[in-house]
């Protein structure tokens, strides 16, 4: 999860405000000390921290609640909403033909952040292609040649040339006929002065309609002084804010970017390309808290569907096969990690009173996933595509073939069997609306019948 030690504070701090008989001064108090203390301990802003409790404080024990509103709910939408309010609101990422420079630090992310954002337009339809004019780091073009190569995406750039105005002028001829262009340039250390004048010839000759500044989620509250320093030489409009799922850190760079007027665009998530986010604000802080996420969680299962051999129709009439079975968790597969994905599920009511699953149910689960697929792989067309002809035998065999235990092949058949049950129930009457709803949450399921999800 994104910044998971952070969250975990959080949602610890106001389980604490949901369990509580009622609601006074001291519980608010006892609360907004846990939030401040989690806040402190993830570096961000003192100032912001102190006034963003101030608020809640005096909001949660003046304001009264709507009519029909449970008090403690009403206390845990004040920290959403103020917590909100110190994130700013996201850039305005429009799905339009545009060019787009990238700029950072070295050491940021900066060039795995260019491929992952081509990777983003190329995802939403639009064509993108990348320009490489870090010709300062050594090894910068490959990296990011090989990058674009596996994701398919069209890269420009001339090793060895140092004329870095020149690669970026003559990629832009070259790539005219894409919609999205994407500009590498040179990451800067401590702000050299050379090659800030560079990355200024480069905006003045491209004029890209956005530009980007790519943040280490570690730099913490040094992110507000370097998002102002290339905000003055570029006039910045956005920023990509990397490895926010690997440190404790990454408040102050979510605060102190906040507040140089520059929005934040993008995330990094993970390391895969599609480990990379629009920011949006509001979902972030509501997967944070423990609200969840569930429109984003719907867009990963509708991208994830698209690119499956799933057989919808034949599903739709109430025939589901290991084949579609299989089809399926490879869809979750897509959706990235299973940590992340359960991230954007609501914690019981409000989000916040039901019981946080532990990392080892939360690998375990992944384990099963991932030996249900191996135990398919054993098996034969005809097994995959007709479980009935599994016999005995069969099962000893299979169970050879993918070294997993015959309980655990008679697991998957239990599970399929049950699924598949409950698939001809929704393809019966009214079946055509339920199946479709069904569809639209990624059909998800139990494997085993006692996975936590």
């Amino acid at each position: 999860m994104v910044m998971d030690s952070l969250g975990n504070s959080l949602q610890d701090a106001l389980r604490k405000l949901i369990g509580a008989g009622r609601i006074d001064e001291n519980i608010v108090n006892e609360v907004v000390k846990d939030i401040q203390r989690a806040l402190l301990t993830s570096d961000v802003n003192v100032q912001l921290v102190m006034s963003m409790s101030k608020r809640i404080k005096e909001r949660s024990l003046k304001e009264t609640p709507e009519k029909g509103a449970d008090p403690r709910e009403h206390v845990v939408k004040i920290v959403y909403q103020e917590m909100v309010a110190i994130m700013g609101q996201g850039a305005n990422i429009e799905l339009k033909p545009q060019t787009i420079m990238v700029v950072g630090l070295q050491g940021s992310g900066k060039t795995t952040s260019v491929a992952k954002l081509a990777r983003y337009f190329q995802k939403k339809g639009l064509k993108a292609a990348v320009i490489g004019a870090d010709n300062f780091r050594p090894g910068a073009y490959q990296q990011l040649e090989t990058l674009c190569q596996k994701l398919n995406i069209h890269f420009y750039g001339e090793e060895g040339e140092k004329d870095a105005v020149g690669i970026v002028m003559r990629g832009l001829k070259d790539i005219e006929k894409y919609e999205v262009k994407i500009i590498d340039t040179a990451g800067r250390h401590a702000l050299e002065a050379d090659l800030i004048q560079e990355m200024v010839d480069i905006n003045e000759a491209a004029k890209p309609d956005q530009k980007f500044l790519v943040l280490d989620a570690a730099i913490g509250q040094l992110a507000g002084q370097q998002a102002k320093a290339f905000n003055d030489a570029v006039n910045v409009t956005g920023i990509i804010i990397t490895k926010l799922d690997g440190t404790a850190k990454g408040g102050g760079a979510l605060s102190a970017v906040s507040e140089t007027g520059s929005p934040i665009a993008f995330i990094g998530t993970g390391e895969t390309p599609d480990d990379f986010e629009k920011f949006d604000t509001d979902r972030f802080i509501s997967r944070l808290i423990g609200m969840g996420d569930l429109q984003s969680l719907l867009e990963k299962v509708q991208e994830s569907m698209k690119e499956t051999s799933l057989d919808v129709d034949n599903i739709m009439k109430g025939r589901f096969t290991l084949n579609d079975m299989y089809a399926q968790l490879e869809a979750m597969n897509k959706m990235g990690p299973l940590k992340q994905i359960m991230s954007m599920l609501p914690l019981g009511s409000m989000g916040l009173g039901g019981a946080k699953l532990s990392d080892k149910d939360i690998d375990a689960t992944g384990e099963k996933m991932k030996y249900y697929k191996v135990i398919m792989d054993s098996m034969t067309p005809g097994e995959r595509d007709d479980p009935k002809i599994i016999n005995p035998n069969r099962i000893k065999r299979i169970s050879i073939g993918s070294g997993r235990a015959p309980e655990e092949v008679r697991e998957l058949l239990k599970y399929h069997k049950t699924m598949q049950n409950a698939f001809k129930n929704f393809s019966g009457k009214g079946g055509g609306r339920n199946m479709q709803k069904m569809m639209k949450k990624g059909m998800g399921g139990n494997p085993g019948g006692n996975l936590p999800f």
